[in-house]
């Protein structure tokens, strides 16, 4: 992508938005790690999705924030391009690995139907379908190139938020009280943090342009992806402590199992 010059304040902007994100990828690594010991056995390859979820954005994320780096250098009080190219496509990387684990994850965990495996295929191909068809319009320059290929991402795009809101309104009368609270907070955020992405990607077709661009693009990718991976995969790790509980589970079951292989 062609590089704008920008002004300190906007470079830090960015800058430091990817290094929050590497900050909390890596946080909730740890957190749903650690917290595998704390839910019982049925909902922890849900966690180990939501792990490996961030694990993957963080690489993605380290990359990012040391290509950003690179790509500027500061003359004059401003930031301009440095010559070496700011890989973008690490966030479409990113995406097609982690979109299909992150529903994954939600599926698991709530267990929302029987033929689980059928629903979770036909979300990842809407998933890759989705990036896949972005991602021309992501690079090109031009203005109603990338607004044909955002239409044309927004129908998978529509397909997987109502599979999704569907599916999670009617598991709530399955659901324990507690768990019903966090999965109507679990519809809310995935209806605004999904609903930031388009916001992003649309941002020269709204009436930025240059630098503001460029700086809209890239923070409003970051805010929604540390939305939508530890934020999203804390709801999870809840729901399966409270799922957990419900069904009479307790971590002191899980030591107790091990004392006696011991």
């Amino acid at each position: 992508m062609d590089l704008p010059v920008l002004t300190p304040g906007q470079f830090e902007l960015v800058y430091n938005g990817f290094s929050l994100a590497v900050a909390a990828m890596g946080a909730g690594f740890l957190y749903f790690v650690l917290s595998r010991g704390q839910v019982a056995p049925a909902y922890r390859t849900a966690l180990t999705v939501s792990a490996l979820v961030v694990a993957i954005a963080f690489y993605h994320y380290l990359r990012i924030f040391e290509g950003w780096a690179a790509s500027y250098v500061l003359e004059g009080g401003m930031y301009v391009p440095s010559g070496v190219p700011f890989n973008d496509a690490y966030r479409y990387v990113d995406w097609l690995l982690t979109v299909p684990l992150l529903l994954t994850e939600a599926v698991l965990v709530l267990r929302l139907k029987q033929g689980a495996g059928g629903m979770i295929a036909r979300l990842s191909a809407a998933a890759v379908l989705m990036i896949v068809t972005g991602y021309p319009g992501e690079v090109s320059s031009d203005t109603a190139t990338r607004l044909l290929w955002g239409t044309i991402s927004t129908i998978p795009f529509i397909y997987i938020l109502y599979v999704l809101w569907v599916e999670l309104g009617r598991s709530l009368a399955a659901q324990p009280e507690k768990v019903r609270v966090l999965v109507r907070n679990l519809r809310l955020l995935l209806l605004a943090t999904w609903g930031v992405y388009p916001i992003a990607y649309l941002a020269p077709v709204l009436g930025f342009d240059g630098a503001g661009a460029v700086v809209a693009i890239q923070t409003g990718y970051t805010i929604a992806d540390i939305l939508a991976k530890p934020f999203f995969g804390a709801l999870i790790v809840w729901i399966a402590i409270e799922k957990s509980r419900a069904d009479g589970w307790s971590p002191s079951d899980a030591k107790a199992v091990a004392a006696a292989k011991a």
